[in-house]
């Protein structure tokens, strides 16, 4: 999700060794101008004499000796330690260092193309006419919703690569449509001078102020009614949906936007490149990109969960813990572009358009929620509504529970096809800074995963998800916060009966709600503690 929706120097190698080097190289001098053997020689032959040494020391304290000889050894022991001990280290420094330049140079990860989208970028590049990136001439519906206070977004580099996409997709083949609201007049100004540099068919909609009079409201434990944070979001993310609602040309793809950094070129690949069969088209229900808050550290584990419902390990290469089959990590390791998952955001996704288009459809499939049947197609963002205030969820993640096909029991979860992917060759940042380092970092980061393990275990990750493995329809116990209305007992946790959904794998303890009146230069949302 969006963070801004709501919300040493280096010495050379070179110089290093110089250094080092030369320090040794005046107590080795010092030695010899002494007629003394170097002082690397004499430790090496006091290490080699010490058992030797000891025995005698020994011997002689049998014959009421003075005991000085072990201490003596001890200090002997001591010096030779210190004194090696620079080399040590630098062997060290040394061995890192050559990791790292062969690995960067032999055996970088996700920088070998495959063949299909090196092949779309030579065709980009080899012209200049509009619609070269959309070989098949695929319909393209564009969505954004955002927060742009400064009218950085929209005027800057988000600005120009949606406009560039734009052109490589043809004006004719893509509709644009941007929701952004509460962002003050510079944000609208800059909206609205982006608006007349579109030339595609569009939906660009400013807000003053997004009425929240219409959203569901929890009440908590304090007693104040207040707006989930997921429900707005969701709410924000379906006004830039709405032009689906209408009748309009039938879409083949859904590009989400998020306020990220990107490669209008990437955008393609995500789109046409990602698990393609063997005539090339591309399948999938959504294929999510990898996002980036840093050179090294991958931003949206809200919403992302492997193949079997696990969340995220460590945030960094290869994000995904070896917890049960590990068929996430797996795929990462071999560098497959649709690395398997439940669930994904990473600030920018490609959706099959079908899935949110009126009735295009005829199998909708019904699913439980809250004792109810409801059709979930076409689909759109949510919050949910549990009978456990303190169990959120991502409205990110939520909708690819929705649009993905259900297993029937606990043990056919690592073997349903979820046809949700990652694409890895895919990354986006959160500013174009992280944006220009996300190739270099990616040729080393095959040497994170062993201290990823120890690390991941130690601090014991995935967090554990009591609703992970549950099948829909199921009728469980839960317990629950219960907060006295009538003032004449305490608040209580108490058991109560829950019917269980498709989207357990989605959820963790915790609740978020809006801030009513949000103060410049802080975040938008809170926190709300779960009660002792």
């Amino acid at each position: 999700m969006s963070a801004a929706h709501l919300l040493s120097d280096y010495t050379t190698p070179d110089s290093q060794f110089s250094i080092v080097s030369q320090e040794s190289h005046d107590l080795f001098e010092a030695d010899v101008q002494l007629g003394k053997p170097s002082l690397l020689k004499q430790c090496l032959q006091k290490v080699y004499f010490l058992p030797r040494l000891s025995s005698w020391i020994r011997y002689r304290r049998r014959r009421d000796y003075r005991p000085l000889f072990p201490a003596l050894a001890h200090r002997s022991r001591c010096r030779c330690f210190l004194s090696l001990l620079p080399y040590f280290v630098l062997a060290v420094l040394c061995i890192l260092l050559v990791l790292v330049v062969l690995t960067f140079t032999f055996n970088p990860s996700y920088t070998r193309l495959p063949p299909h989208y090196s092949s779309l970028r030579d065709t980009i590049s080899k012209s200049s006419r509009p619609g070269r990136g959309n070989l098949r001439n695929e319909k393209v519906f564009i969505a954004a919703s955002l927060y742009d206070p400064h009218g950085e977004l929209a005027r800057g580099h988000w600005g120009s690569s949606v406009l560039e996409l734009i052109n490589l997709l043809g004006e004719d083949n893509t509709f644009l449509s941007i929701y952004e609201n509460d962002s003050g007049d510079e944000g609208k100004t800059a909206l609205q001078s982006l608006e007349k540099q579109v030339t595609c068919n569009k939906s660009i909609v400013y807000e003053d102020h997004l009425d929240l009079n219409g959203l569901p409201q929890v009440i908590i434990p304090d007693g104040t009614p207040r707006i989930k944070r997921i429900a707005y979001l969701a709410e924000t993310r379906n006004r830039a949906l709405q032009p689906l609602d209408e009748p309009m040309i039938h879409f083949d793809k859904l590009l989400y936007l998020n306020d990220v950094a990107f490669d209008p070129i990437d955008a393609l690949q995500l789109l046409f490149s990602t698990n393609v069969d063997d005539n090339g088209v591309a399948q999938y229900r959504a294929a999510c990109a990898v996002d980036f808050i840093n050179p090294f550290k991958f931003y949206d584990t809200y919403a992302t969960r492997d193949s079997e419902g696990y969340s995220l390990g460590l945030p960094f290469f290869p994000w995904f813990s070896d917890s049960g089959s590990g068929q996430s990590r797996n795929d990462v390791l071999a560098g497959k572009d649709a690395v398997s998952v439940r669930s994904c955001w990473g600030g920018m996704v490609a959706f099959d358009a079908q899935f949110f288009q009126g009735k295009t459809r005829t199998t909708n499939p019904e699913v439980s929620v809250s004792g109810k049947s409801k059709s979930l197609l076409p689909a759109r963002f949510r919050a949910l509504q549990d009978i456990n205030l303190f169990w959120d969820a991502s409205e990110c993640c939520l909708i690819h529970a929705d649009i993905q096909s259900l297993p029937h029991t606990t043990d056919t979860i690592t073997e349903t096809e979820t046809g949700i992917y990652m694409n890895p060759f895919v990354r986006v940042a959160y500013d174009p800074r992280t944006l220009s380092w996300l190739w270099t970092t990616r040729r080393f980061e095959k040497l994170f995963p062993i201290i990823y393990n120890i690390v991941d275990h130690m601090v014991g990750l995935p967090w554990f998800n009591p609703r992970r493995e549950e099948i829909p329809g199921q009728s469980v116990m839960d317990t629950v916060f219960v907060r006295d209305r009538n003032g004449d007992t305490t608040d209580s946790f108490e058991s109560r009966e829950r019917i269980t959904s498709h989207d357990g794998f989605c959820g963790r303890q915790g609740l978020q709600v809006i801030v009513p009146h949000r103060e410049e230069g802080k975040k938008g949302w809170e926190t709300i503690p779960l009660p002792a």
